[in-house]
């Protein structure tokens, strides 16, 4: 399937289209920093991203990404206000997340469940929770938190925050994972024909149950790095952030279908995102709400080129 590879270079032409534009328009657009303040603001996207990426390359979906990182906020900013230690109620917290995504992984795959309604349920059951905890929103104000709010790391001239980095980290790893290990193999297996990877003999529920329990560990860190960057629990954090998501990662290059794609995809496609926010936020004359119109478009677009491409491919 080699004729899919080119949805991947149109967004790193598309992308680099884009950083001309802004250069051509705006006067220090093409700063390191403001490059830099694309990866500290969107990093906790990035993390949702990178566990999207594995849930789509095996044909699945995940809806609950986004609350999960609301829920994620709420749990840590009420443990930190009883008084547990940070390090406990991170370490808590991403536990739980990689359990509940295993969690729907194992109703998705041994009760043959449309992996669209149960993690549409598991969103509305961790939106839920979160008002269990406070309908109000709880402001963190524990010393690691927000230490890790106010860091600034050095980075080739520039700055980046903690998240940042811990995001480009986990991308790093996420690569090697997919592409060089048994595991992301069977990633691939399962999202190119599901039927072939049982005649050859892969675990295929067992790796479904992982990749959904990574979604959720994905989305728990990324509502870890999120309550570093808004130093608060509420439950209206992140809504509609899991349609983010899945748009960076098709955009990134990953058939929605599964079975084609790269998770350094997730990268380029979650910049895309945050080059679209920044031009309009520079423009200053446009509403916010056009980020949603243009990222829409980019969408549909991408996911017809995928689809023609497919059907050009199998010719």
């Amino acid at each position: 399937m080699a004729a899919p590879s080119f949805t991947p270079l149109v967004t790193v032409v598309l992308l680099v289209v884009l950083f001309g534009a802004g250069a051509a328009a705006y006067p220090g657009f093409l700063s390191l920093q403001v490059v830099l303040n694309l990866l500290i603001d969107n990093a906790f996207l990035l993390v949702l991203a990178i566990g999207m990426s594995f849930v789509i390359l095996s044909g699945g979906i995940d809806l609950s990404v986004g609350s999960v990182l609301a829920l994620t906020t709420m749990i840590s900013a009420a443990l930190l206000r009883a008084g547990y230690a940070p390090v406990v109620v991170i370490v808590a917290v991403l536990a739980l997340g990689a359990l509940f995504g295993a969690a729907q992984g194992a109703l998705i795959h041994y009760f043959k469940l449309q992996a669209f309604i149960v993690t549409l349920a598991g969103m509305f059951l961790a939106r839920g929770l979160c008002y269990l905890i406070s309908i109000e929103s709880i402001t963190i104000d524990n010393p690691l938190f927000v230490a890790m709010s106010q860091t600034q790391l050095p980075f080739f001239g520039g700055f980046l925050s903690p998240g940042a980095m811990i995001a480009l980290v986990l991308l790093a790893i996420a690569i090697y994972v997919c592409h060089c290990t048994p595991f992301g193999r069977a990633v691939y297996a399962i999202g190119g024909n599901e039927q072939s990877a049982h005649m050859m003999g892969l675990a295929v529920g067992r790796t479904r149950v992982a990749i959904y329990a990574l979604s959720g560990f994905c989305a728990a860190l990324g509502g870890v790095l999120f309550a570093f960057y808004m130093l608060s629990g509420y439950g209206l954090h992140a809504q509609g952030t899991e349609l983010d998501a899945i748009a960076a990662v098709v955009i990134g290059g990953t058939l929605l279908a599964g079975g084609y794609g790269y998770v350094a995809g997730a990268l380029s496609g979650v910049l895309i995102l945050g080059v679209i926010q920044t031009l309009i936020a520079f423009d200053g004359t446009l509403s916010s709400w056009w980020t949603k119109i243009v990222i829409g478009g980019l969408l549909f677009v991408f996911c017809v080129v995928q689809r023609l491409l497919s059907f050009s491919a199998k010719k």
